[in-house]
């Protein structure tokens, strides 16, 4: 019995990742304007969801369907914290707090694991599967606005053990095919897909304000005013 859970994932969640592409955030990022102090607060956001996820998901490993399509070599943990000693020192801990909406994020991840622990699955199909996609594109576009060395500063998207990604991406997408679920849970899991898209839209979204003190009002308005159809989901469909 095959669920077809990575073609639904796919088709499900095509206008939640091409509105995630317009976020104004997101549309100056993909034209090469990045701010230096937004791109740590995003990334330090980033850093508390991943926390959070990755303890949910190995919380629950021994669960049918997470155990099924746990992979520790996604975890970005580590590689955050890395980030994180890089853009603030050693001391970091004491400097970074969740924004608001990372913080409604995180409390919907702990509710998921306290209560319907497979819909987890939603958010770890959109945050991994993006930052092994479009994430590798915006590790580019980083490194190069940012003048960084390396992988100084982007170490988030860096998958050391994952050589071959579009390899790997076919491994994850079997996997989610192979889980034996009825279609209210595929559903169910797609749903979150999206919520997960939509958090992460609104995380970036408060990111906007401190964006536009940085670059200008008019330098922002003629970076986000045409809509983006989805550059990133060439890169996705590889």
């Amino acid at each position: 019995m095959s669920s077809n859970l990575a073609v639904k994932l796919r088709s499900g969640t095509q206008q939640a990742h091409t509105a995630a592409e317009n976020v104004g955030f997101m549309k100056c990022f993909l034209k090469g304007v990045v701010d230096k102090d937004c791109f740590a607060k995003f990334l330090g956001n980033l850093y508390f969801v991943y926390s959070e996820l990755e303890a949910a998901i190995a919380t629950h490993v021994n669960h049918p369907v997470i155990g099924a399509v746990y992979f520790p070599e996604l975890n970005r943990q580590a590689s955050l914290e890395k980030d994180m000693v890089f853009y603030y020192g050693k001391e970091w801990k004491a400097q970074i707090t969740p924004s608001t909406t990372a913080q409604t994020y995180i409390a919907h991840i702990q509710e998921l694991a306290a209560t319907e622990p497979a819909l987890l699955l939603g958010h770890a199909y959109t945050r991994y599967m993006g930052d092994l996609s479009g994430g590798q594109m915006l590790q580019k576009i980083a490194q190069s606005a940012l003048k960084f060395s390396g992988y100084e500063g982007t170490n988030f998207y860096n998958f050391e053990q994952i050589p071959d990604k579009k390899a790997f991406k076919d491994k994850y997408r079997q996997a989610l095919d192979a889980l034996a679920i009825d279609d209210t849970t595929a559903d169910k899991i797609v749903a979150e897909a999206n919520n997960a898209f939509y958090l992460n839209m609104q995380m970036v979204q408060e990111l906007e304000e401190s964006l536009i003190k940085a670059i200008g009002q008019v330098l922002f308005n003629s970076l986000t005013r045409s809509p983006n159809s989805g550059s990133t989901e060439v890169a996705k469909a590889q």
